[in-house]
């Protein structure tokens, strides 16, 4: 499955977007977005990050869940994973987020393709030391899945917040990419009999389904009330 680039455009370079550069720079110049709202609003909406990282000389990608504050993102996982061990010291990471929309079914497999929006992150990641800090990244972790989730919940142990290690990434590059639209044919593609357009991929909450553990007259908390209305 391929889109053909296409060339002459410029990506914008000043204002509110990221400064392009070799390692941001998006191939396909009519997908490239650099505009940080954009890619603000990507990282903002998804719930999976994939996080790309070298540890002995070799590659490793871990998907994760995150959460962004201004130019930093997020993320945490047990103090002995290896992500945790290669962030003892400050280290070079790529984290990926991306929304798929739609399959997009050409006349051609040439043509086919995806509608999607995604994001590519290039920063330095750096283990957060002190208690406050961490805290508060893991409230933004916790209300990134579910908003308003952290002040409904149980202050964490002691216990819980050392075996607990967060990762601050300052954003130093970023780029989004965006598809939309149906399939860009051949024109003589278009007499054939073969069938062309878009099936649209849909991400959907689902209702509540408690864990048969709830104590008498507990009922749904705000903050997922609020989620299955607005997401």
């Amino acid at each position: 499955m391929t889109d053909q680039p296409e060339t002459g455009a410029t990506p914008p370079e000043a204002g509110g977007s990221y400064p392009v550069s070799r390692r941001n720079r998006v191939r396909v110049d009519k997908r490239a977005v650099y505009d940080r709202d954009t890619v603000h609003a990507i990282l903002d909406s998804g719930l999976v990050a994939h996080v790309g990282i070298v540890e002995d000389g070799r590659p490793v990608v871990i998907p994760m869940i995150y959460a962004r504050d201004g130019e930093t993102l997020y993320l945490h996982g047990a103090r002995t994973t290896r992500l945790m061990r290669v962030f003892r010291e400050p280290a070079p990471v790529c984290v990926t987020v991306t929304h798929v929309d739609g399959i997009v079914a050409a006349r051609s497999a040439f043509h086919s393709s995806m509608n999607y929006r995604s994001v590519v992150v290039h920063g330095s990641g750096t283990v957060i030391e002190d208690e406050e800090g961490r805290t508060r990244a893991m409230t933004l972790l916790t209300d990134h899945l579910i908003p308003g989730r952290w002040d409904e919940l149980r202050a964490p142990f002691d216990t819980e917040l050392k075996q607990t290690a967060v990762v601050a990434v300052e954003i130093e590059a970023a780029s989004a990419k965006v598809r939309a639209g149906g399939p860009v044919e051949d024109e003589a593609d278009y007499g054939t009999q073969a069938w062309g357009g878009v099936i649209p991929v849909v991400t959907a909450l689902g209702q509540p389904l408690d864990d048969g553990r709830l104590v008498e007259g507990v009922e749904v908390p705000p903050s997922i009330r609020r989620l299955l209305s607005g997401r």
